[in-house]
């Protein structure tokens, strides 16, 4: 079982008047804020799975040199992680507060990392097909229309380029383990984090990768042991899984 604090519910703008993103999400994550880099609060998970999340990407699209936007990055786990390996990491959130925790986090680190708060749809508006890798993860259970976040993402990224994504599977299974088990029993995570009715079958993720021209090459699945605290990649997608997809030429 793996259930992660996600990323904060950034989003696009899906007309002139309406942003996708959901109010109560940014207010639930920012209050959590200055708990980001701490490897023993609510976001410990998030750190104990970001060598995997990293290696699934350098695994399929190679990092080093790379241009790469971290679509919702929160407070820069996954954007640091890119970035150790060489890349030229652009992340992305509307939550204010854990954005300006990724970029002090940067004085500690020495990393370079440029941080921005842009709705992921309006920087696919003024910069499409500008990035080699797109990251989207942990987040697409987050907003109202994971659909048109997953548009965007397939608009930022080149030709020939890769776009990651993650979230969780909507089934029985993963409702007792990433909800109940994550959130009541085992305590790793605050109560409310996750909205059972938001998760996405991969079926689901699939249909809409497809829909804008994401060819879908690997589909994997995360877990996590209880009793030796261990997470892994594994064939078992039924709770937390990661898809690499790529687009056409």
């Amino acid at each position: 079982m793996y259930c992660p604090v996600n990323h904060i519910g950034i989003s696009t703008v899906t007309d002139t008047h309406t942003i996708n993103v959901d109010d109560g999400e940014i207010a639930k994550f920012s209050a959590l804020a200055h708990k980001w880099w701490d490897k023993t609060s609510e976001f410990k998970p998030l750190h104990e799975i970001n060598p995997l999340r990293v290696g699934f990407i350098d695994q399929h699209s190679g990092i080093k040199d790379l241009k790469i936007l971290d679509v919702g990055c929160g407070g820069g786990i996954l954007s640091e992680g890119l970035a150790e390996r060489g890349a030229q990491v652009t992340g992305i959130d509307l939550a204010e507060k854990s954005l300006k925790v990724a970029k002090l986090h940067l004085f500690e680190s020495g990393l370079n990392v440029d941080y921005r708060k842009i709705p992921v749809e309006e920087l696919a508006a003024a910069e499409p097909e500008s990035y080699d890798v797109v990251t989207c993860m942990e987040m697409l259970e987050h907003v109202p229309s994971p659909a048109s976040v997953v548009e965007a993402c397939a608009r930022l990224v080149k030709p020939g380029g890769w776009v990651f994504f993650s979230t969780l599977n909507r089934n029985p299974k993963s409702y007792l383990l990433a909800v109940v088990g994550a959130e009541y029993v085992l305590n790793m995570l605050p109560r409310g984090t996750h909205d059972y009715d938001k998760f996405i079958k991969p079926s689901e993720l699939a249909r809409m990768t497809r829909t804008v021209g994401l060819d879908t090459v690997t589909v994997t699945g995360m877990t996590y042991n209880p009793l030796t605290q261990v997470y892994k990649l594994t064939d078992d997608t039924d709770v937390n899984y990661l898809v690499a997809t790529r687009k056409g030429q």
